[in-house]
C-alpha cells in the first residue's frame, strides 16, 4: 500500500470515529471515566459513556481504500497552501531546469554533439536525417573553437545537450582525442534535414573534400562557399537554389557535382574567368599568415559527373566552355530548347561516355546531319544517349549517329546490360526495358526469317504480302504464305507430324537412286535427319546414370592405354617437361611429381605435413616420373624448356631424393625472370643448399658442385617472385638475417617484392632478421619498396616475439605452434598487423 507524506499544513487531527472504526482489532476501546477534579467538557461527557461502539469493524478492503482517500485529501489541501504563498505572477510560472534533455533517437544513433565530436579522430560527421533546422553551431565550436555568427533565417538555435563527461582511463588515455590527434574534416554529411541557409564559416574547413546537403530547403549559398576548394563530391540536389557561387567553378578537384532537383536557369562555367580581376584571383590569399586558396585556370578541370536534371536550363544558357574531363552528363527534365549548338560543343569531349537527355525538350533541329563537318573526332568514347520521350525521331538520329567519329554499330534496344565496345545505345520514344536473352532471340528468330526467304523464295514478317517471282516461271499471282501455315499444309504442327516426315524423307533418300538424286531440287544434304540430343544418348545407352559412369570409366581406360603405348612406343629416355602431363599452359604453371613420398620417420618432427595434399604425392606414378631429373630443383632442365621464359607457377613439393640445384653456366641476370610462385614444400633443404652448375660443353664433362645460401640464391634467381613457400625444410635463424630479407622481400630496381612468405615447420628460434625490419618502421608508416602481406611462422621452436613486429604493415600473420604462450601485446594493439593467428 503507498504511502504520501503529507507537509506539516496538511496534518490535522483527525476525528476520534474515524480512528476507531479504522482500528483492525475488534476489542473494544477502553472507556473513559470522569475525573472529580479535572475541568469536564460538557458535549464531551454527553456522549460518551461505559458501552462498547456500536459501529462495526472494517474489512481490509474498506481500509485501503479509506487510506487512500485520506491521502488524496493531503495532496490537494498542500497544493492549496502552496498556491496561496505565491507573492507574484512569476512565482506561478513553473520552472523549467537549465539542463536540455535531447530526446533518444529511434534508431540508436549517437547524440548530435557525440557525432561531432568523434568526428575529431576520424574527421568524418554524419547527421543525416537529424530534422535540424541548420548546420550546428556545436560543429564549429568543436572543430574549428569559434562560434559562428546568427543566422537570419534561425534567430534562436536550439541548444544541444552536454555531452557526458567520462573520467580518464588508467594510462591518462581519453576517449576524445588530444589537440594533436585530431583530424581535419574531410567530409560532412547533412542531408534530409531542415537547413535553409548555410554560415558564412563554413569555408574556414579547408580540407573538406565531400559534402552531401541534399534533400534540405536552401535557397542560396554563401560567397565564401566558393573558397573550398578541396572538395571532390559535392550534392546540392533535391534544394530550391537558383543559383552558385561562381568560384565553385574553379574548384580544381571537384568530380562529381549534383545540383539536380533545383531552380537553375543556366550553367555558367566559365564565369569565373570572364573578367581580368577574376583571374587575378585564382590563387587567393586570407592575408599574410592566411592560407593559399588554388583555383583552377579551366572551369572544373577533374569533374567527371554532373547531374543537372529537373531544372530549368536552356541549352543558349549553358557555357560554350564545358569542363572537359566529362564522363556521364544528365540534363533531363530540362527545357533545353534548339541545341544544335550545344551538341557541337559536347561533340568535342574526348571522355564523354554517357550522355541523358529524357523528356528534354528537345527536337530533331538539334541532330542536323552536318553535327561534326569537320574531320576531327565526333563523341569518340559516347556509348549511351538517352533521348527518351522527346521529340527526336529514330530516323534523324540515326542519321547524326553515323556521322559519329569513329563509326560505331546503332544500338535501339534498352536492357539491363552496359552495351557492347564499338556499340552506341540511342534511347529514343518510350522506355521499354528487355532482357539480354529477348533481344537475342529476336535476332535469331530475324536471322532464321531471312535465311528461310532466301532458299525458299518466301519473305515473311512484319512486311505484307505481295507475289513471289521465281526463275522457274511467271508466278506473279502467288501469295506468300506464312511459316506455320505451310507447315499445316504438310501435317508438321505436331511433334507426331514431324516425326513421320523425317521417317519419310529418310525411307525415300534410302530407296532412291543416284539419278534420282542428281535430278531433285534440293541437295541431299537437305533431307539428313538431324538428331536430338536424347535419340544420340538413347543410341549410345547414356539415358541411365549408370550407362554413363560406365561410358565414363571405358573411356578413361581407353585414354589410359594410349598413354602407356605412347610412353613405351617414345626413344627418348627423358619426357619433355612441356607435357600435357606436368605443364599447364592456360596459367602457366609447371608442377614435378613428388621424388619421395611424405614419411614420418623424420629427424625433426615439423619437416612435414600429417596431411599432404592429393597432389604432392599419388600411389601409382606414371611411366613418364621415372624419368624426370632427380636433384629437388631441376633448374637447368626447367630453362631450356620452350616456356621458361613464360613460367609463373613452379611447383617442386616433397622432392627429397636429391636434395640439390641444378644450373646452366650461365644463364644472365635472371634465370626465370616471370616466375612469381615458387613452391618448395617438404624438400628438407637446409640453410645451404648443393648447386651443380652444368656446361653445355661436350658431353662427359661433369658439373661443377658448391654449396650456396639458400635464400639469397633464391632472391637473385627469380627476380619477379611474389610468393615464396619453404614450409617444412630445416631452415634456422642464422639464414634469415636482416640483409638477406631486405634482398628477398623489399623491392628494387631489379625485383618486384615478395608479397607472401611461408615459413611454416622449420627449425626458427629467433626472429632478430625480422626484428630489424621492423626497425625501420620506426618514425615512418611507409618504407619503400616493402610490399609483404602475409608471413607464416607456425610450427617452428620460437620462444619469444618481439614486440617490435606489431609495426610491420601485414595482413595475416601466423605464429601459432611455438613455444611461447602468448604474443605481447604490444603485436596485436598495434595498426600494423591487421590479423593474428594465434592458437
Amino acid at each position: 500500500m503507498s504511502r504520501i507524506p503529507q507537509t506539516a499544513r496538511a496534518k490535522t487531527p483527525t476525528p476520534t470515529p474515524l480512528k476507531a472504526r479504522a482500528a483492525p482489532s475488534p476489542v473494544p476501546a477502553r472507556a473513559r471515566t470522569k475525573s472529580a477534579t479535572g475541568r469536564s467538557t460538557p458535549s464531551k461527557s454527553a456522549v460518551k459513556d461505559d458501552s462498547p461502539p456500536a459501529v462495526p469493524t472494517l474489512s481490509v478492503k474498506e481500509a485501503i481504500a479509506l487510506k487512500r482517500a485520506e491521502a488524496k485529501k493531503a495532496q490537494e489541501r498542500a497544493l492549496n497552501a502552496s498556491l496561496n504563498d505565491l507573492s507574484s505572477l512569476e512565482d506561478a510560472i513553473p520552472s523549467i531546469s537549465g539542463a536540455v534533455v535531447e530526446e533518444e533517437d529511434a534508431l540508436g544513433r549517437w547524440s548530435v554533439r557525440e557525432t561531432i565530436e568523434r568526428g575529431r579522430s576520424s574527421g568524418v560527421v554524419n547527421l543525416t536525417a537529424r530534422s535540424l533546422p541548420c548546420i550546428p553551431s556545436a560543429l564549429f565550436e568543436i572543430h574549428l573553437g569559434i562560434t559562428p555568427d546568427p543566422l537570419k533565417s534561425v534567430p534562436n538555435e536550439p541548444n544541444l545537450p552536454p555531452s557526458d563527461t567520462v573520467p580518464a582511463r588508467r594510462g591518462g588515455k581519453r576517449d576524445n582525442p588530444a589537440w594533436f590527434e585530431a583530424q581535419d574534416l574531410t567530409t560532412l554529411k547533412v542531408w534530409s534535414n531542415d537547413i535553409a541557409e548555410i554560415q558564412h564559416e563554413i569555408s574556414m574547413f579547408g580540407s573538406l573534400k565531400v559534402l552531401d546537403l541534399h534533400k534540405n530547403q536552401i535557397t542560396s549559398l554563401p560567397k565564401t562557399f566558393g573558397d573550398l576548394t578541396r572538395l571532390t563530391t559535392l550534392d546540392l540536389s533535391h534544394n530550391s537554389l537558383t543559383s552558385l557561387p561562381s568560384n565553385i567553378f574553379t574548384f580544381p578537384e571537384l568530380s562529381v557535382l549534383n545540383i539536380s532537383h533545383n531552380h537553375f536557369t543556366s550553367l555558367p562555367c566559365n564565369a569565373p574567368f570572364v573578367s581580368s580581376s577574376a583571374k587575378k584571383q585564382n590563387n587567393s590569399s586570407g592575408g599574410f599568415f592566411g592560407p593559399v586558396i588554388a583555383r583552377s585556370s579551366v572551369p572544373l578541370p577533374k569533374l567527371v559527373s554532373l547531374d543537372a536534371s529537373h531544372n530549368k536550363i536552356t541549352a543558349e544558357a549553358i557555357d560554350p566552355e564545358i569542363p572537359t574531363a566529362l564522363v556521364k552528363i544528365n540534363l533531363s527534365f530540362n527545357p533545353l530548347g534548339n541545341s544544335a549548338a550545344f551538341m557541337n560543343n559536347l561533340s568535342r569531349l574526348s571522355n564523354l561516355q554517357e550522355l541523358r537527355m529524357e523528356q528534354a525538350d528537345i527536337g530533331d533541329e538539334s541532330f542536323p546531319e552536318d553535327i561534326n563537318s569537320s574531320s576531327k573526332p565526333s563523341f569518340p568514347r559516347l556509348r549511351i544517349l538517352d533521348l527518351g520521350e522527346t521529340r527526336v525521331t529514330t530516323d534523324t538520329i540515326k542519321a547524326a549517329v553515323q556521322n559519329f567519329r569513329p563509326q560505331r554499330e546503332i544500338s535501339l534496344d534498352l536492357t539491363t546490360e552496359n552495351p557492347p565496345e564499338g556499340v552506341i545505345l540511342v534511347l529514343v520514344g518510350k522506355k521499354v526495358v528487355r532482357e539480354a536473352w529477348e533481344i537475342e532471340a529476336e535476332r535469331k528468330a530475324k536471322a532464321r526469317a531471312a535465311k528461310f526467304a532466301q532458299e525458299e523464295g518466301i519473305e515473311w514478317g512484319n512486311s505484307p504480302r505481295r507475289p513471289v517471282n521465281k526463275s522457274s516461271g511467271s508466278s506473279s499471282g502467288v501469295v506468300e504464305k506464312e511459316a506455320w501455315e505451310i507447315e499445316a499444309e504438310q501435317g508438321l504442327l505436331t511433334e507426331g507430324g514431324k516425326r513421320r516426315a523425317k521417317a519419310q524423307a529418310a525411307a525415300a533418300a534410302g530407296t532412291s537412286g543416284s539419278t534420282s538424286a542428281s535430278t531433285a531440287k534440293r541437295p541431299v544434304s537437305k533431307a539428313e535427319i538431324v538428331k536430338e540430343a536424347w535419340e544420340i544418348e538413347a543410341e549410345q545407352g547414356l539415358l541411365t546414370e549408370g550407362g554413363r559412369r560406365r561410358a565414363r570409366a571405358a573411356a578413361l581406360a581407353a585414354e589410359a592405354k594410349e598413354k602407356e603405348k605412347a610412353a613405351l612406343s617414345t626413344s627418348s629416355p627423358a619426357p619433355s617437361l612441356a607435357n600435357s602431363q606436368y605443364y599447364t599452359r592456360a596459367t602457366n604453371a609447371l608442377a614435378l611429381p613428388a621424388s619421395t613420398p611424405p614419411s614420418k620417420a623424420i629427424s625433426h618432427g615439423r619437416a612435414f605435413s600429417f596431411n599432404p595434399s592429393s597432389s604432392a604425392f599419388t600411389g601409382s606414378p606414371s611411366p613418364n616420373d621415372f624419368a624426370v631429373p632427380l636433384p629437388s630443383a631441376p633448374l637447368a632442365e626447367i630453362a631450356a624448356q620452350p616456356f621458361a621464359l613464360t613460367l609463373r607457377v613452379l611447383t617442386l613439393n616433397n622432392r627429397r631424393a636429391d636434395r640439390s640445384f641444378t644450373l646452366p653456366a650461365s644463364y644472365g641476370s635472371a634465370l626465370l625472370p616471370n616466375l612469381e610462385e615458387l613452391d618448395l614444400e617438404g624438400c628438407n633443404f637446409a640453410d645451404n643448399v648443393s648447386v651443380a652448375r652444368i656446361h653445355s660443353s661436350p658431353e662427359g664433362s661433369s658439373p661443377n658442385r658448391s654449396s650456396e645460401p639458400l635464400v639469397p640464391l633464391l632472391a637473385s634467381l627469380f627476380p619477379s617472385l611474389r610468393v615464396l613457400n619453404l614450409s617444412y625444410n630445416t631452415l634456422t635463424s642464422a639464414c634469415l638475417t636482416t640483409d638477406t630479407l631486405s634482398a628477398l622481400i623489399l623491392e628494387a630496381p631489379h625485383r618486384k617484392g615478395l608479397k607472401q612468405l611461408i615459413l611454416r615447420g622449420n627449425k626458427l628460434t629467433e626472429l632478430d632478421g625480422f626484428q630489424g625490419l621492423a626497425e625501420m618502421f620506426k618514425g615512418n608508416r611507409d618504407v619503400p619498396g616493402w610490399k609483404l602481406d602475409e608471413l607464416d611462422l607456425r610450427d617452428n621452436d620460437i620462444g619469444r616475439l618481439p614486440a617490435e613486429l606489431g609495426m610491420l604493415p601485414l595482413d595475416v600473420f601466423l605464429v601459432d605452434g611455438n613455444a611461447f604462450r602468448v604474443p605481447p601485446r604490444r603485436i596485436w594493439e598495434r595498426e600494423g598487423t591487421k590479423a593474428l593467428g594465434v592458437k
